[in-house]
């Protein structure tokens, strides 16, 4: 009996180890469910995702044909017409496990199809020679109610499934978690058979379980220094991001506070035309404050972008000659530009600005002249490239590159070239947010940038921007001295609880020619414009405390529902710019702006009929 002891112990141990290897692959199979629920999750959120995008496209596409009576801009509002149906019932489909999804999903579907027969409806109108009629639908503010709550559910349905994904990502971890768990206890587990099979091998196997545990110990060890590196890394980053900040603002509020110290001397002792060159010297101070603030935005990924369907060739010719300006003679400009250019959907003056950037930086990588090239091509990314590339989506993008003959840079500078603050220039020669700002546009444009560059052979910038299927706009610059004033009986009401900054903006209107009615917050702002029904214009802040400016237009155009409106403020991500883009129709101006700039925004969207 004592013999058969050690056989009924292995054989148990086996039965035990067979129990233990069964429960792993259940395990395994759990996991593989999760990781599925999260690719499900993914799916749904790629649905809403498309239908937001060919809603919006339809929305252009039929403004756009009433504009100009062209049957070629009906193109994407017919190629959302046919898409829309097919994706809402792929939606219909992966929500059908989850009755609240269904509910909103069932919403959405006649949401859509009450928005596309507004639409419909403005077309026909616009068809049968009613141009006047489907002007007057527009301005009705008929899908108006319908628009706000496609926003709302399709709003409501990510953000079900951006908690759906948590959990589910979670459930996925954690049962990974347990697979590992239960194959190391099978690990164990056959270690101890193999202690009662090869009882003469104790030994080693005791050393080996004394390797294992210093391993443990060594790896548990090795990953709390890592942490801690990482930790220090990201300290030392923000430690640079805010150290760059302050020291650039410190020079530029220098400049400013002297400026105007010395400007008030001046006028003191009545030297006016000395006083207005400092106060110009002040203004270039602010200037350079609110570019670097937008610098930052940009790097960050915050700044409200207005994007258009764009031709880039169009555009890069038409920089060529402010490139030749502003980089000398002793650089020599020459532009490839390929045929049958596909379009982008981008913002023209951040894609501009990015551009000018670029040709700056080769300027100053070439102190002895030399050639920069700016080239444009079709390009695809595949899945090849975008496998090495984590935040690249394959598909077909625009291609833009800027290519000096400088000094070329070494792996290292590349790879903090897109740093904030990071810079190989002398003191004095730029801030270090040029290729910072390139990235963020670029990035927040769903794009995709890239450098290649060896020591003395030249750097190139590549900027892919997805490929657009829209009718490209015009875009012109507007010369600088263009300012467009106003007449007394042009009401604007200046809605800013901020009273300084109220200040400003009333005082800039009225030097413009407007006449100008001010609030300090939306319920007085309201009360006014009950008031005053001769108010054109309401001019208001976005952040607000009490009442938004977005829930004060909300509330005016219940009884004006003809009131133009022009919003303004320093930082917003929800209230009109959503995903980094200015909501459609809306009109907006970023803080801080000029005069000129205001004169422009004001007479465009007073204009705009």
């Amino acid at each position: 009996m004592q013999s058969r002891r050690p056989v009924i112990m292995l054989a148990f141990g086996f039965l035990v180890l067979a129990v233990s290897v069964l429960i792993a692959y259940r395990a395994m199979v759990l996991q593989d469910k999760a990781r599925i629920l999260v690719r499900h999750t993914l799916q749904v959120e790629n649905e809403l995702t498309d239908i937001g995008r060919f809603v919006t496209l339809a929305e252009a596409s039929q403004r756009g044909y009433l504009i100009t009576v062209q049957p070629a801009y009906l193109q994407s509002y017919r190629a959302a017409q046919g898409r829309l149906p097919g994706i809402m019932a792929t939606l219909t489909k992966l929500v059908r496990d989850n009755p609240p999804q269904v509910s909103r999903a069932t919403e959405l579907g006649v949401l859509i199809e009450r928005r596309m027969a507004i639409l419909h409806e403005g077309i026909d109108l616009v068809s049968a020679g009613k141009g006047e009629e489907a002007f007057a639908l527009v301005k009705s503010g008929k899908g108006h109610d319908v628009t706000i709550r496609f926003s709302t559910v399709l709003a409501d349905m990510r953000a079900e499934e951006d908690k759906l994904l948590q959990g589910r990502a979670a459930l996925a971890a954690l049962r990974t978690d347990y697979a590992r768990v239960v194959l190391v206890v099978s690990f164990f587990l056959a270690l101890i058979l193999a202690f009662f099979a090869l009882r003469g091998a104790m030994a080693r196997i005791v050393a080996l379980d004394a390797t294992i545990a210093k391993l443990n110990e060594e790896s548990h060890a090795r990953g709390q220094a890592q942490s801690q590196v990482q930790q220090l890394q990201k300290m030392e980053a923000v430690g640079q991001l805010t150290g760059g900040i302050a020291h650039d603002f410190n020079n530029m509020l220098a400049i400013i506070v002297g400026s105007l110290d010395l400007a008030r001397r001046r006028l003191r002792d009545g030297d006016t035309e000395k006083a207005v060159a400092i106060l110009d010297h002040a203004q270039d101070g602010a200037d350079r404050a609110a570019a670097l603030t937008a610098q930052l935005l940009a790097f960050a990924r915050r700044q409200p972008l207005e994007p258009k369907t764009l031709e880039p060739n169009r555009l890069v010719g038409g920089i060529s000659e402010l490139l030749r300006r502003t980089l000398g003679e002793q650089i020599q400009i020459e532009t490839v530009l390929a045929g049958g250019l596909w379009r982008v959907h981008a913002d023209p003056e951040q894609l501009e600005s990015a551009l000018v950037n670029l040709a700056v930086n080769g300027r100053d990588a070439m102190p002895g002249g030399g050639k920069l090239t700016i080239e444009t091509a079709n390009s695809e990314l595949d899945e090849r490239y975008a496998a090495s590339h984590e935040e690249v989506t394959p598909g077909q993008y625009v291609m833009i590159s800027v290519t000096d003959t400088g000094v070329g840079m070494t792996p290292d500078v590349i790879e903090q070239a897109f740093e904030p603050f990071f810079t190989t220039k002398e003191v004095g020669r730029g801030t270090g947010l040029g290729l910072s700002q390139v990235f963020g546009f670029v990035k927040q444009s769903d794009g995709h940038v890239k450098i290649y560059s060896e020591p003395g052979q030249g750097t190139t910038v590549k900027i892919y921007l997805p490929r657009e299927a829209g009718v490209a706009v015009s875009v012109g610059r507007i010369a600088s001295a263009d300012v467009p004033v106003g007449r007394p009986d042009e009401l604007v009401l200046v809605v800013e609880d901020e009273a300084r900054v109220r200040r400003v903006s009333v005082d800039a209107l009225v030097e413009l020619g407007y006449g100008v009615i001010e609030a300090a917050n939306g319920q007085e702002a309201l009360t006014i414009l009950a008031d005053n029904p001769g108010i054109r214009l309401l001019f208001t802040d976005i952040v607000m405390p009490g009442m938004s400016g977005r829930l004060l237009v909300d509330k005016a155009h219940e009884t004006r529902p003809d009131l133009k409106v022009l919003y303004t403020t320093g930082y917003t991500r929800n209230a009109i710019v959503h995903n980094g883009v200015v909501d459609y129709g809306v009109a907006f101006i970023q803080k801080p702006f000029t005069i000129q700039a205001l004169a422009r925004k004001v007479r465009e969207v007073l204009d705009d009929d």
